[in-house]
Order: structure tokens, then sequence, then C-alpha cells
């Protein structure tokens, strides 16, 4: 009962109640006490009534005095408590303001709301521009976080949050819009508990919402070409699988690698390859719809995410697009580049239902597409699981073959066509596998200069040919051996050069009796340390012979500057030689202009006697091929050069 009575009549009116219950008391008591008085003191009706006025105004009078005294004294008091809560409010607001923050003040019954000066000038209002209403405040909130601000509030009006804390976006005077953290809290509530004031501030957080997007923006995009990085890419792949398992819809996975982009990278410089690969980001964007995902890997690697695409022809119309882009030529500044890619592509869900395991396969049938000869698409199948297999027990199986002495060296000579003579052999690398017997070169070759096992590889094969040119140097004194060098092998960390080269000081050796033959491509590598090494060999007296002429990007310009001593011209062009065709043409103007320059010519694949007597009468040196032996051991090719071997000097 006693808390029912609380309820109803509050702190303030009891003590109102409690001096009327004092005052009705005394009034009374007074009553009593003094007409009981007077009644016995004095007899006389006239003066018992003149007295009882008398009393009446000593009674007010005195009433009067404690009545002024009191409310004197409460006045007095809640003035004191009115200039202490507004000197608290004024500190408060000033504390607030002083931090460079913006107050707000809302009645929340009326909507009424009192925003300060500094409120104001954050957002570049005047004082009497906005509507003092939390409804028209709320009209200059972004509409993306107007719901999000509404729930905030509340939230905390429920109970929910026991802090007031929003972030949203405000709209300024100038149209800009302010990130805007708004945190608060209610100072008053009506006697059922409701909200009816609510006090707290605005605080610019523009500047931090922006390293934020900044750096969410580093983590999740590639700064080169402003595509989704990896981390973002395999998130969205993840959400449209997750959307395609809901569906029943399909996702294509494209795995993308540029044909040969190291080369235009090493050549041109890494600018020019920045600004191919940017070049190439917008090509692909194009291809495709403002909903699917395309992103960089790394590298030269892209991806592109298809989603809700059923028709096999629409994913090998937008395949075969991009593979037309890509081969337009590319104009970066003064350079014209010429690219392409290769395509592998996987399907959810029947290639896999795992974001790893999709990735993978569409990375093997990239693959797929390079091994059948670039600028093309490939879709995975489940051989090529096989084939990726095959590659990983073949890289496992080479890190053991040094060791385990697998490896052999045969040679193939390089014939005279004037005499016929063998005046130099190329020596080759054969690697003798325990269990899957001859391993071809076009197997293992890519695999090792991948893993970077071609460096220990390479300098195996070169010590053995020093070793034998060294045994051969009394029988064969003026024979020549030459030794491919792979680009990966001059890029290397390790100074092989050096080491070749001493290892000739070691047996004796002259460099006289060597070659070494590298690609066009490593021509138009132009860092020091390829230079070096070049000029290294031929300080030692090592010739140079440039391989597979015809095939990649060299030109007359690279010859000269390098000093070459021979041009070997690629089989592909001497295998249909024939009289007046174009591989004739081509074959007699790369002899004639090798001559000019000061450098011989090696005919290369050389397989039939019309094939030699053509190269014979276009002036070419030096002939290579099946006609005279296929590449053969060590003690084989004593005897060639003992069956052809006559006096003659080095050319």
């Amino acid at each position: 009962m006693n808390q029912l009575f609380n309820k109803i009549i509050s702190k303030l009116d009891l003590i109102v109640l409690r001096i009327v219950a004092i005052y009705l008391a005394f009034g009374l008591l007074w009553i009593v006490v003094t007409d009981s008085a007077l009644f016995k003191l004095i007899a006389n009706h006239e003066e018992l009534s003149l007295l009882n006025t008398y009393k009446g105004v000593a009674f007010i009078l005195v009433t009067a005095v404690i009545l002024y005294l009191l409310f004197r004294k409460t006045l007095r008091q809640q003035k004191l408590i009115e200039q202490s809560l507004q000197a608290s409010e004024e500190r408060w607001k000033f504390a607030l303001e002083g931090s460079g923050d913006g107050v707000w003040d809302w009645d929340i019954p009326s909507d009424h709301v009192f925003r300060s000066t500094r409120w104001h000038e954050i957002y570049g209002y005047a004082e009497n521009e906005i509507t003092p209403t939390a409804t028209a405040g709320r009209e200059l909130v972004h509409p993306d976080d107007l719901i999000t601000l509404l729930s905030d509030v509340q939230d905390y009006f429920t109970g929910d949050k026991e802090i007031y804390t929003s972030e949203f976006r405000l709209r300024c005077k100038d149209g800009s819009w302010k990130w805007t953290l708004s945190r608060g809290m209610v100072v008053s509530r009506s006697e059922d508990g409701k909200p009816i004031r609510m006090i707290g501030t605005h605080t610019d957080i523009t500047n931090r919402k922006t390293s934020e997007a900044q750096v969410t923006h580093l983590a999740h995009y590639d700064q080169l070409t402003g595509l989704p990085n990896r981390v973002l890419f395999l998130d969205r792949l993840r959400q449209d699988i997750k959307k395609a398992q809901r569906t029943g819809q399909s996702v294509t996975l494209m795995f993308l690698d540029l044909d040969k982009f190291k080369e235009v990278n090493d050549s041109l410089g890494h600018d020019i390859g920045d600004m191919l690969l940017k070049g190439v980001a917008r090509r692909l964007e194009s291809c495709v719809r403002e909903s699917d995902t395309v992103a960089r890997m790394g590298g030269d690697e892209f991806t592109i995410i298809l989603s809700d695409i059923n028709s096999q022809i629409n994913i090998e119309r937008i395949a075969q697009d991009i593979l037309d882009k890509m081969t337009t030529p590319f104009h970066l500044g003064d350079e014209v580049i010429h690219i392409s890619t290769s395509i592998g592509i996987s399907n959810y869900p029947k290639d896999g239902n795992e974001v790893e395991l999709l990735l993978k396969n569409a990375d093997q049938a990239m693959y797929a597409a390079k091994e059948q000869g670039r600028n093309r698409f490939q879709y995975f199948t489940p051989i090529m699981q096989e084939e990726a297999l095959k590659r990983m027990r073949l890289i496992s199986d080479l890190w053991g073959a040094l060791n385990d002495n697998q490896f052999r060296v045969y040679y193939q000579p390089i014939v005279d066509l004037a005499t016929g003579a063998v005046f130099k052999a190329e020596a080759l690398i054969r690697w003798q596998h325990p269990t899957r017997g001859l391993v071809s070169p076009n197997e293992f070759i890519p695999v090792a200069e991948d893993t970077g096992l071609i460096v220990d590889i390479g300098d195996w094969l070169f010590n053995e040919v020093a070793s034998q040119t060294a045994k051969w140097k009394q029988r064969y004194p003026n024979l020549q051996v030459s030794v491919n060098k792979s680009p990966v092998q001059f890029r290397s960390v390790h100074d092989n050069c050096t080491n070749w080269i001493e290892q000739l000081k070691l047996l004796g050796l002259s460099g006289e009796s060597f070659i070494v033959e590298i690609t066009e491509g490593l021509l138009l590598d132009a860092r020091d340390s390829v230079i070096n090494q070049l000029n290294a060999f031929r300080e030692a007296g090592m010739k140079i012979a440039i391989d597979d002429f015809g095939t990649g990007y060299s030109s007359l310009a690279y010859l000269r500057k390098f000093d070459i001593d021979f041009v070997k011209i690629d089989r592909s062009f001497t295998s249909n030689i024939a009289p007046n065709s174009s591989d004739m043409v081509l074959c007699e103007a790369i002899i004639e202009m090798s001559h000019k320059l000061g450098m011989k010519v090696i005919a290369e694949g050389v397989e039939t006697n019309e094939q030699r007597d053509l190269l014979r009468s276009a002036g070419c040196d030096f002939a290579q091929g099946y006609l005279y032996s296929k590449p053969v051991t060590i003690d084989e090719f004593e005897s060639l050069l003992d069956a052809t071997q006559s006096s003659f000097s080095l050319k």
C-alpha cells in the first residue's frame, strides 16, 4: 500500500503535504489552546470577542512570518540549485564544445532539439537554417544510413544497448557528406520510465572513416590495376558459391595467365610491364558484366568469376572475346606490344564444391591451354588432375636426380656444310629415370626452369662437358662444344658465370673450346647482370650463339650490341624449305644478314639431302640434324669424329 501511495504522490508533494499538515496542526492547536485559555480568563463577551480578533491577527502575523521564512529559504535553495545546474550545464557544454564536438539537447515529447554553435560550424549551417527538431535533423542523414540511426536510438531506448552511439553520414550545407559519430544519454525520464530528455554530441569522424576505407582498399584491392586482389576474390567466390547452393545456379571460374609477359617485362622494363597490366585489366573488365568479378592474383595472373551463366555458349563467347581483345596490340607510349593469354575454366558444382579446388582445377586447365600452344581457353577435365600429379612427381624426382647421378650428356654433331667435317657439337642433357627410362628434355627442362633447379642442373652439365672436353683436348684439339644456358640461369642470384670460367681455368682449358647458346629473349634483357655475364664469357674467349633464331623478339640492333658469333636458324624454318618457298626466302635473308654482321650461321633440324643442298647453295656455314646424326653418347660421338675428322682450324 505504501509503495502504491509513493508511486502516486511524488517526493515533492509529500514535502508540501507535510508542511500543510504541520500548519493545520499548529493552527488547530493554537485555536484550541488559546480559546480554552481565554474562556477561563475572560468572562466579558465583548472583551472575549475583541481578544479573539487580536488573537486571529496575531495568528495571521505569526503564520505569515513563518511562511515567509519557509518560502524565502525554499526559494533561495531553489535559486541556488538552478544556478548550480546552469553552471554545470554551461561547464558541460563548454567542455564538450571545447573538444570540437557539436552538442545537441533533445526534448523528446516536443521533438525540439537545441543544437550548439559548434554543431552548426561543423556542418556549415547558420543558426536559423535548420529547424530545431529531431525530424529536421534526420532529413540531413544519408538515406543509406537512416535505418541504422533509428535502430540505434530505439535499441538504446528499449535497453538493448547500454550506451547510445551511432555512425552515419550527415549532409553539410555545401552538399558534401560528413561521417558523424553520435553519442548521447537520457538525462530525464517520465514517472513511467519513458525518456523525456536526451543530450549528446556529434563528432566529425570523416578523416577516420577515410583512413579506414583506404586501409580496407589496400587490403582488398590490387594497387596497380585497381582490381580486387586475391583476398577479396576468394571471399567473393565463396559468397557466389553459397548463393549458387541456394538457387541451384552454376558458377564459372576463369584463370588467366598472359603469354610470354616476362619477356615483355624484362625487355622493355617494369614501367611498360605495369602499363600493360593496367591495360589488360581494363580490357578484361570490358568483356564481362558489372556483376561479375575480375581480379588480379599477382604477377600476370588474373581470375574472372561469372555467376548465373548456365550456357556453355555464353561462357565460350566471353572467353573468345577475351582472347580477341588481348591479341589486339597495346599502344603504350612509343611501344606497340603484342601479347596473348591462356585461359583455364572450371565450373561449380561440376568441377568442385570448394573454392580452393575450383581454383586449382582452373589453374591446371590454364596450364593445359599453354601446353597446347597458348592463346586459347581450355576446360578442366579429370585427366588434367592426373597430369598435375605427374608434374608433382616429376618435380619430386628431379630433386633427387642430381644426387643419384641420373643425368647423362649426349652430343649432336654440327657439320661443316662445305667439307662435311664435324667441327662442333652441341651438348644435350638427358635424364635416365630409374623407372620411367629416358625422359625427354621437353618434359623436364620447363619444370626445372619453373622450380629453379635448372641452375644446379646447368652447372652439372657444364662441369661434365668441360671435363670431357679436357679429355678430348689431345685427340681433337680444335673441337668446339656448345652448351645451352637458360635465361633462368642468367637471372639467378648465384654467379654461375664465374663458376664456369673458374672450372675452365682449373682444367686448363681455353674458352675458345666452348660456345654458350642463349635464347633471343635474353638479348632483350638489358639488366646489368646479364650484360656482365655475356661480357665475362667473351673475355674468357668463349663464343656466343643465338639459339632458335627467328622465333623471338630480337632485332639487328641487339645482335650488334652483344657481338654475337653464331646464329642458329630454328628448325621451324629449315624443315619446310623448298626452292622459292617463303621459308627458303627467310633462311636466305637470315644467312645474308648474319654474314654482313660478321656472324656465321648454323641451320638446325636438317633431315634431308635436299635441305642440306639448299642451305649450302644459300651460303649457310654449318648444319645440325638427323641427316647427320641424332644426339649420341660419348663413345658414339668419338666414332663420328674419327670418321669425319680432318685437319681444320676453329671457325
